[in-house]
C-alpha cells in the first residue's frame, strides 16, 4: 500500500512518525512523508520518501518582530496558527502523488486532509500525538491542564473544537475551490467526518493519558510512535567525554521553543544548576542556551540536537517544555522532569507527569521569564533541581513508568489496526 504522511510543526511534531513510518516500511508498505523542508533529512534518514509541505512553524506571525519567541499569550498564539495554517493550505494538495492509497493525517493536516480525501476519493486515518476529542475526562490540551469537573471539561473541549473550525475557515475555503468540491465549512466536514466513525490512532501511552470510556468509536490509544534512529547512532565526542567525566549531569533544554531573552534564560540555567549543586548539559536548542558567560567543567553546551533517546537515560533528571514527545522520552528513560511548560498542549503534558509522580509541579515559562526576578527565578529552579535529583520517589515513579512503556509497541500496534482497516 502507498501511504502518505502529512504531518506539520517542528521537530516534535514530526519525529514520531518517522518512527511509525519506518514501521510501516519495515512491513512492506510504501510510505512517504510530507512535511516541511527542514525535516527532510530527518525523514531520508529513515527511509521514508520525502515530500515538502509550505510554511515555517518558527516564523513570526503578523506584527510580530522576526526576533520575536514562542508565542505564551493565547492571542499571539492564535495568530501565528492562523498564518501559518493559511500557508499550510496552499501546498496540501500538491503533496498527494496519484498513487496514494492512504493518507494519515495529524492534529494539524487532518482538517486539510479531510478534504483532500473527499476529492480524490482516498481512505485516511487520524495519526494524533494528543487527544483532541471532547471528553469529560479531562480538559481540552490547549486549556492549561486545569480539570474543570465532567460537565466542563466536555463544554470546554466542544468550545476547543469549533475554535479550530474557525482557524482553518480560509485555509479550507481555498482548497475546496481549487479542488472543484462544493463549499462546506470545516465544522461542517469534521461533523460529517466523526458521523462516520473516522478512525483516529493517537501515539501515546494509555498509562499517561487512559483512553476516556466516553470517546466515540472509532478513537483508539496505540502506545508512543518512537522517533526512528539509525542502530548506529552515537552521541557527540564531547558530550561523551563531559558525561563520563563526573556524576550524571541533569539536562536542560527547551526544544523548538525560542526565548526572547536568550541571555536571561542561559543565566537563570547555570546559575540554578549551580545553586543545585549539580553538572548540566545545556541543550542549545531554538532558546539558544549556552553557558559561554559562565566558564566552568561543570556545564557543557551542546549546540546541535541529540537524541533524548540516547541522552536522557544518562542523566539525573530533565528540564524541559513539555512537548508531547519530550515527556514521553523522559518516562522511556525512566528520569524525573522538570517541568517548564511554555504554551499550547505542554500545561496539559507536564500535569499528566506530575500525577504519574514522575515529575515536579510544573514552572511555567512565563513566570521563570518575566514575572520573576533572576534571583527568585534562580532560587524556584535550584529548588525544583534538587526536589527531581533527590527524591527518590520521583525517580521509583519515573522508572516504572519506563518499565511499562517498555512493553508496548505503538508503531506495531498501529500497523496492526491499519491492516485491520484495510480489510
Amino acid at each position: 500500500m502507498n501511504i502518505l504522511i502529512a504531518a506539520a510543526g517542528s521537530y516534535g511534531d514530526i519525529a514520531p512518525y518517522t518512527g511509525l513510518g519506518a514501521r510501516l516500511r519495515a512491513a512492506g508498505h510504501q510510505v512517504a512523508l510530507a512535511t516541511h523542508d527542514g525535516h527532510a533529512p530527518l525523514v531520508r534518514a529513515a527511509g521514508l520518501d520525502f515530500r515538502s509541505l509550505p510554511a515555517d512553524p518558527r516564523a513570526a506571525g503578523p506584527g510580530e518582530p522576526e526576533t520575536a519567541g514562542t508565542p505564551t499569550g493565547r492571542r499571539a498564539l492564535m495568530r501565528r496558527a492562523a498564518a501559518f495554517v493559511e500557508q499550510l493550505g496552499t501546498g496540501m494538495a500538491d503533496a498527494v502523488a496519484p498513487d496514494t492509497e492512504l493518507l494519515l493525517l495529524t492534529t494539524t493536516t487532518a482538517p486539510l486532509g479531510w478534504h483532500l480525501a473527499e476529492a480524490l476519493d482516498i481512505p485516511s486515518v487520524g495519526a494524533y500525538l494528543v487527544p483532541t476529542a471532547p471528553t469529560r475526562a479531562f480538559s481540552p490540551v490547549v486549556s492549561g491542564g486545569r480539570q474543570l469537573g465532567g460537565w466542563g471539561n466536555r463544554t470546554a473541549g466542544r468550545f476547543s473544537v469549533r475554535v479550530v473550525d474557525r482557524l482553518y475557515t480560509g485555509a479550507a475555503r481555498a482548497l475546496r475551490a481549487r479542488l472543484g468540491l462544493p463549499p462546506a465549512t470545516p465544522a461542517t466536514v469534521r461533523r460529517r467526518v466523526e458521523a462516520a466513525n473516522w478512525p483516529v490512532l493517537h501515539g501515546f501511552s494509555e498509562l499517561v493519558v487512559p483512553r476516556p470510556a466516553d470517546w466515540r468509536p472509532g478513537l483508539d490509544v496505540t502506545g508512543y510512535w518512537w522517533p526512528h534512529h539509525a542502530p548506529d547512532a552515537q552521541l557527540p565526542p564531547a558530550l561523551e567525554d563531559f558525561l563520563a567525566a563526573g556524576p550524571p549531569p541533569v539536562s536542560l533544554g527547551f526544544g523548538s521553543m525560542a526565548a526572547d531573552d536568550a541571555e536571561r534564560l542561559s543565566a537563570l540555567a547555570v546559575r540554578a544548576l549551580r545553586r543545585a549543586g549539580l553538572r548540566g548539559v545545556l541543550l542549545s536548542g531554538n532558546a539558544a542556551l549556552t553557558a559561554a558567560d559562565a566558564p566552568g567543567d561543570d556545564i557543557l553546551t551542546v549546540p546541535t540536537p541529540v537524541p533524548h533517546a540516547l541522552l536522557f537515560p544518562r542523566v539525573a533528571a530533565a528540564v524541559h517544555h513539555c512537548g508531547a514527545g519530550t515527556s514521553a522520552a523522559a518516562l522511556r528513560a525512566g528520569v524525573p522532569s522538570v517541568p517548564v511548560p511554555f504554551t499550547a498542549d505542554q500545561p496539559f503534558w507536564a500535569a499528566r507527569l506530575a500525577a504519574l509522580g514522575a515529575a515536579t509541579a510544573a514552572l511555567p515559562f512565563p513566570a521563570l521569564a518575566t514575572k520573576l526576578s533572576l534571583d527568585d527565578a534562580v532560587a524556584r529552579l535550584a529548588a525544583a533541581l534538587t526536589e527531581a535529583t533527590t527524591t527518590q520517589a520521583l525517580r521509583t515513579r519515573a522508572r516504572a513508568a519506563a518499565g511499562h512503556l517498555a512493553a508496548e509497541d505503538g508503531a506495531t500496534t498501529a500497523l496492526a489496526a491499519l491492516d485491520r482497516l484495510a480489510h
